[in-house]
């Protein structure tokens, strides 16, 4: 696919660029942040604390992370505390085009008149379009990068390393790519190496940190690290717990059944669903396909894991043994092939077959489009009929992608306040440590966790027990907290 210039609206006014589907939705947008706002009341309390003194002044970030009403929140409050905003999406399907439309337009502007922040993204970007709009998101004015970038996955992180990388070494552009999704990412690299040889070097010596949002991507940045070739610090917000126990958990538990049922209408009561994986994410969605009535199958690798859920009462299985039965599956292990070709091949007719995980490779999509004489029916955006040549077939959901984002819009605003306070949380630190942090992965100290969730009790009418000094004294605590170790698992 050619990767000529995309076409856009009307500039601007910040970097005179930004790319979204249609700035008309931006009013829509607007209003729907402001409700975003009522509920996300971490981030809200970040903007009153640290507004005035502007921490983030003269900070320029990158974001890729899902464009969402949610996410507008985030980018707002980075602004508000003095940050300098680009912004791209992590997933092809999981902007809110209404999302992207009010921050490109911005408070104050106008369609004719812009004023917002420059944002690149659309739902149903293709692969290409994915990498340039990213590309278009790190490239700030003068020819500079970002010095702090929010990821999601690590596509930022890892354009630049590659970029770097190929700067030193060109032959590595020509290699054979392993998906689609690399060989677009190549073929980008190839053409801006093309058009500044000497970009990612410029870019890395302002490049001062990187916050990570999830498993996959923290689990690339812990390889980087452990191969010595992690370029800045990192600070892991996925395993933040009021992140992994809330987003993941809760969050799923509510978003994965609002993506099946937008895209199918199916009942749920009643049909055999199989969870692969049951990490935060699978406990999640199984509670929550329990809870309409589902009988729930889980497969894991992981002996904890899997005893944990014999212990919750679901059965734990192989996939193999309910590739006849299963009505819905689900991928939510953040690996690759959770699910095989030959396995889609091999399900009951009419089984629904979706993905909870970050990218699209859980479920080898690759695999079933090179099954002989398979066709694929489109039923309406990110809802498939795979039809086998026996005439059985399957629906799948978003492509393999995020099915909560891809049919529906994602996690409730609430549970994502408590990971975007994190997440600024974890971007006020890379600046201020900025001249002296080293390349490594760290999490945020428990203290800092503790407050994320403090600032979101008074919204649910929670009113916290206070130690006096003698139980304070008896457990060896401070009687503010922390309350547990570091190495209490919640």
């Amino acid at each position: 696919m050619s990767l000529d210039p995309l076409p856009h609206q009307s500039p601007a006014t910040t970097d005179g660029d930004f790319r979204v589907k249609d700035l008309s939705l931006a009013d829509w947008g607007r209003s729907e942040i402001e409700l975003a706002e009522r509920e996300m009341p971490g981030l809200m309390a970040l903007r009153e604390i640290h507004g005035g003194a502007k921490p983030l002044a003269g900070a320029r970030i990158t974001g890729s992370l899902h464009m969402t009403l949610q996410t507008a929140v985030l980018i707002e409050t980075l602004v508000e505390l003095g940050a300098q905003v680009r912004w791209s999406s992590c997933n092809i399907f999981s902007t809110q085009d209404h999302a992207a439309a009010a921050i490109a337009m911005g408070k104050t502007g106008s369609p004719g008149q812009p004023r917002g922040v420059p944002v690149f993204a659309w739902k149903a970007e293709t692969l290409d379009e994915y990498w340039e709009l990213l590309d278009l998101s790190l490239r700030f004015s003068g020819g500079r990068g970002p010095n702090l970038i929010v990821d999601d996955g690590g596509d930022a992180t890892l354009m630049i390393h590659l970029g770097l990388k190929a700067e030193a070494d060109p032959a590595m552009l020509d290699q054979t790519a392993e998906s689609e999704d690399e060989t677009a990412l190549l073929r980008r690299l190839k053409m801006i190496r093309a058009e500044d040889p000497k970009r990612w070097f410029r870019t890395v010596t302002q490049w001062y940190g990187v916050s990570e949002e999830t498993t996959t991507g923290v689990h690339r940045l812990h390889k980087m690290a452990k191969e010595g070739s992690l370029l800045v610090p990192a600070i892991n917000v996925n395993d933040s717990v009021t992140k992994s126990k809330f987003d993941n958990l809760y969050g799923c538990r509510e978003s994965l059944l609002d993506g099946i049922k937008r895209a199918t209408g199916v009942m749920v009561a009643g049909k055999i669903a199989v969870v692969c994986g049951f990490g935060d994410v699978g406990k999640g969605c199984a509670q929550s396909l329990r809870g309409m009535g589902a009988r729930v199958i889980v497969t894991e690798i992981d002996p904890i894991c899997a005893l944990q859920a014999a212990m919750e009462g679901y059965q734990v299985a192989k996939v193999e043994d309910f590739l006849d039965q299963g009505d819905i599956f689900i991928t939510a292990t953040g690996c690759v092939d959770a699910i095989s070709a030959r396995q889609l091949s091999l399900m009951k007719s009419g089984a629904i077959v979706c993905n909870i995980g970050h990218f699209d490779h859980e479920i080898d999509i690759a695999g079933l489009k090179r099954i002989p004489g398979i066709r694929r029916v489109n039923v309406k955006p990110q809802v498939d009929r795979w039809v086998f040549p026996d005439g059985r077939e399957i629906i799948l959901l978003a492509e393999g992608r995020l099915v909560n984002l891809g049919c529906a819009q994602g996690h409730p605003s609430f549970v994502m306040s408590a990971s975007f306070t994190n997440q600024v949380l974890a971007q006020l630190a890379l600046w201020a440590e900025r001249t002296k942090a080293s390349p490594g992965v760290r999490v945020l100290p428990r203290r800092l966790d503790e407050e994320v969730a403090r600032l979101h009790l008074d919204k649910l009418g929670v009113r916290l027990t206070t130690l006096d000094a003698r139980q304070a004294d008896y457990l060896g605590l401070d009687a503010d907290g922390p309350f547990k170790s570091d190495s209490y698992r919640y």
